[in-house]
This record gives C-alpha cells, structure tokens and sequence, in this order.
C-alpha cells in the first residue's frame, strides 16, 4: 500500500510545527492587541487618592481562571495591585470550584464539588472568605467594593448584608466568624437581638462604597430564599446591577433589587438600639418595650398587619442618611453573554464586554476611587481620557444601516470537522493565530462590534439544562403593589418578567442597536425574549436622554 504524498508532507508539516495550547494562542493574540493601541502617559487611573480601596471579586458558579474567564477575571485583570498602601485586591473563585474540606479522595472530591455546583453548599463559606479578608485588612477610611457574577453576585450582596447586620469584627478574631455568620442567617426574633447585641461588643459600623454585580442568579439552593439585606442595604453607597433580557432556565432567575421591605426592617440592625432608651417601659420577661409587644400581639389578627408591622420595625432601625444609589441595566444575551465566560479569552468581540465597560464606567461615576491599568483599559475599548479626570458623555451610537447578526454557535458535523482538521494540519501556529479583525478601534466601534455578537443559549447548546424545564419548582414574581407571590410549576423556557412595579426599566442603548440589526440566516429582527415597555435608554448621548424624558 502506497502512503499518499500529500498525507506525508502532512505529516511533516505538523512535526516540524506543532499545535500550541490555547493559553499561548490567547497569549500571542494578546500581544498583538497590545502593540496596536497607543501608550498613555498615565499608567494608572486614578493616578492615586486620598482613601485606600480595598477591592472584592467574587466568580460565578463554577467559574475560575481558565480558557473562557468571566467579566470577573477580565475585571481583576484591570486593576492595580502592586501598591496595598493605595489598593488592596482579593479574587475568590466560584461555588463548586473550592476543594471539599476533611473530604479525602478524588471521587468525593467531585461528588462534593457536584453538589457544590447544584445548591451552592459552600455559599457560607464563600462569604465568610471575603469577610475574613476585610477583618484583616480594613483601616477606617478605607473605601469598600465589591463585585460579583452569577451566584459570586448573591455572595457579594450576602456579604454586604453580614457587614450591615452583625458589623466588621477587628483583625484577628477569627474565631468568632463562623458565629457572626451564625447570627447573620437567623432571621428569628432572637438572631436579631443577638446581632445586634454582638455588633455593639464586638464590631464596628463599616459603609460599604460600590457593589457592582452582573446577573444575579435567584438560586442558591438550601439556604433560606432570601438572606438578611440581600435585597436593599442602606450601608451600600451605590449598587449598579446589569441583567440579562435573553436568559430562560428555570435556575437563572433574576434577582433584583427592591426597595426597604417589611422582612429587610425587621431584620436591620441599628447603630444605636431602641430598646436600650430608658425612655421606654420594658416587660422583664420578654426585654422589649410594651407598646412594641402590644403591636406584635395585634399582627395576628389585624386586616391591615403589613402597614403596622412597618411601623413596629421602624423603630428598630435608623434612619440611612443619603439612600443607596441604585440602577439596573438591562443587557442582550443570556446569562454567560452579561457575566462573561460564553466565549474563548481570545474572541475579538463579544456581547459581555458591553455590560463590563459599562461597570467600569460606573465605578468612576461613582469616584469610588478604584485604580485601573489605563494599558488594559485600552485593550477593551476603553478610552482612559473619556474616564479621568472625569467622566465624559457618551457620544452617539453608530449606525446600524445594513449590518448583520452573525449565526451563533451550533454543532458542527462530524465529516465537516474532520476535513477541517487535515485542512489545518499544514498551517503553522503563527498562521492560525494571525489575527484579521481591525486593531482596537474607538469605543463606539468596539461596540458596534460586540452588539451584534452571538448569544449563547444554554438550552439549545446543552440539551441537558431542560431536564430542570420539566421538573416543578418554585418561583417567585413581585407584583405592582410591591408584593410577592410564589407558585410551583414547569418553567419550559419561559422568559424573565420585570416586576410590574418597574417604571422606565433602563435598557442599554446595544439592545436597541441589536434591534435595528437582522440575522444573518434568516434576515429577521432581534427580539428581547423578555418584554419591556417605554424603556429608559442607558448610555445615549445627552440630547436624547432628554429627549426620553419630555
């Protein structure tokens, strides 16, 4: 039998030029980007400030350092790390990614991280990480932030809520985290006066600057529904969230922000406690005041409990001197295209880097006094001098006019796969990587670029997320009057629903650009997979936000 030539001259080709992991072709593509952006003369912006920045990341589920990093690597990546007299940084990888503690053996490891993954098991623990390194390091005056993906966003909104309700512990008292912990999820009468009790003897009042989170994930498995001031937090200075319109799986509700509730009243902790007024006449038995004991015993039967329980619950708690600055930014694609982590490193464009410029944005919005690496600012289409020394409008969006949306990821078939690879086996390292998008552009067209970037839906990617679709579950939904109600059913791909409460629901102003924009394959028009009216368009330039108000 005669060996063909060309599979011979094949052969020597791939020897003479072998195939490189994927980290070095991300690594050359990289270095090319790099050169074909300008230098700035500040590397670091804000060059420095007053008030040190102590600076959280926390992953997504399953998500860590690898080949398809989320918006919270590329995030960390961004930021200065060599000076902790100006900025400390921590990263913590997501649930399921830790490995088990006291569970020797490879096989448990993976059950451990499995189940991991399914109900977020190791949420405690997660956030009581991140607690431990603020006791460790927090100097008064320091600037807190923290950032979060997926359910990393439900631990970073559970630690704020942990600092809200039982305080920041001095350095070195490690021991006594896991009960402060403790005391943080009981949501009983008695966990509230031991919080409270424990963060007058023990801890100190700490504001927090920034939470910034893409996407949180209504799905942590069994823990309690909703942890203490996850929902509202008068300690949080700003809170920016970006959401995903596209995503549907029955485990990726999203979780949004609500105004003080009720349950968040009842919960809170003060500076300075009520019942501790000699003012007021305190049963012995029961350590509260009468009249407040009177109230509780009304609640059982009173028709309009709910406006007199807020009533009891105010006075135990202070009034915040300046309101959370809130905004939720709704963005296409799923949950991977919002939160990062749907696309190889290398990928050129891709709709998650939208939602991450915007969160960058917002940190200078907000003079959280974060410091950025102006280089890799540039690298994701980012102007250093549209940000400092101070924040400049956005100009107009690009016209759309003839522009497609390119067909998503699907399955390539076998016959097709295996002659692309003898067809690649002659192609050097160096000639695979060439790189023939455009060098980095203005931010303008950069995002152009990434707006009409595939989604990645997990449901027809991976055909196993729709065993969850036929399964019942609870869900939960808030109606217009600010109520919630919950109802078991089949979620079958239904879509996400913005609370009927929501009056001008901000949209970026991509979504539209997508809008306008048809499939490449079929010609048709993006539409939303969740509905929204009259939306309040983030982004734009000056005049027509003005424009949207009249």
């Amino acid at each position: 039998m005669t060996i063909p030539k060309s599979l011979i001259r094949t052969l020597l080709v791939r020897n003479a030029y072998p195939r490189c992991h994927p980290l070095q072709k991300q690594s050359l593509i990289q270095k090319k980007l790099e050169q074909s952006v300008p230098k700035d003369t500040q590397n670091v912006i804000p060059p420095k400030h007053k008030s040190r920045t102590l600076v959280l990341c926390l992953d997504g589920t399953g998500d860590q350092f690898d080949a398809d990093n989320s918006n919270i690597v590329q995030l960390f990546s961004l930021l200065k790390k060599d000076d902790p007299s100006q900025q400390m940084v921590y990263y913590q990888s997501g649930v399921g990614t830790r490995e088990p503690p006291h569970i020797p053996g490879l096989l448990r490891s993976k059950i451990y991280k499995t189940v991991d993954l399914l109900i977020a098991c190791s949420l405690d623990a997660h956030v009581m990480d991140g607690y431990q390194f603020l006791m460790r390091n927090y100097r008064a005056g320091d600037r807190i932030c923290i950032f979060g993906f997926s359910r990393g966003a439900y631990t970073a909104r559970s630690l704020a809520g942990m600092i809200h309700k039982v305080g920041l512990l001095p350095p070195d008292n490690r021991q006594q985290v896991p009960f402060a912990y403790k005391m943080y999820t009981r949501t009983d009468e008695i966990g509230w006066c031991q919080s409270t009790d424990f963060k007058k003897a023990f801890c100190i009042d700490v504001p927090i600057e920034f939470v910034g989170v893409w996407d949180t994930v209504d799905s942590v498995g069994l823990v309690p529904k909703r942890l203490p001031f996850t929902a509202s937090n008068t300690i949080i200075r700003t809170f920016r969230h970006a959401l995903s319109l596209d995503e549907n799986r029955a485990k990726f509700k999203a979780n949004l922000w609500n105004g003080p509730t009720v349950r968040g009243l009842k919960l809170s902790t003060p500076k300075s406690s009520p019942w501790s007024s000699r003012k007021n006449t305190v049963d012995s038995k029961s350590h509260k005041p009468r009249h407040i004991r009177r109230l509780e015993s009304r609640i059982k039967w009173y028709p309009d409990y709910e406006k007199l329980l807020e009533k009891m619950e105010e006075l135990h708690s202070s009034p915040s001197s300046q309101p959370t600055n809130v905004e939720e930014v709704w963005f296409a694609g799923c949950h991977g295209d919002v939160g990062g982590g749907s696309v190889k490193n290398w990928t050129r464009y891709s709709l998650s880097r939208i939602p991450l410029r915007w969160m960058i944005r917002e940190c200078f919005k907000a003079g959280t006094g974060i410091m950025f690496d102006s280089q890799r600012l540039r690298l994701i289409g980012i102007d250093p001098a549209t940000l400092y020394p101070s924040v400049m409008p956005r100009p107009p969006a690009l016209s759309v006019v003839s522009a497609v949306i390119p067909t998503g990821e699907t399955k390539t078939p076998l016959l097709q796969r295996i002659i692309s690879m003898f067809r690649r086996q002659g192609q050097t390292f160096a000639q695979e990587a060439s790189i023939e998008d455009p060098p980095i552009g203005t931010e303008e067209e950069e995002e152009l670029r990434d707006a009409l970037s595939p989604i990645h839906d997990q449901l027809k990617l991976s055909k196993s997320w729709w065993i969850l679709e036929l399964i019942p579950l609870e869900f939960r939904q808030q109606l217009g009057n600010g109520k919630w109600v919950s109802w078991f059913g089949l979620n079958l791909g239904r879509p996400r629903e913005i609370p009927n409460s929501s009056s001008n629901v901000k949209v970026h102003r991509t979504v539209r650009m997508r809008m306008e924009a048809c499939h490449e394959h079929n010609r048709r028009k993006y539409k939303p997979r969740t509905d929204f009216k009259n939306p309040l368009w983030i982004d734009d330039d000056v005049s027509s936000q003005q424009d949207q108000q009249n």
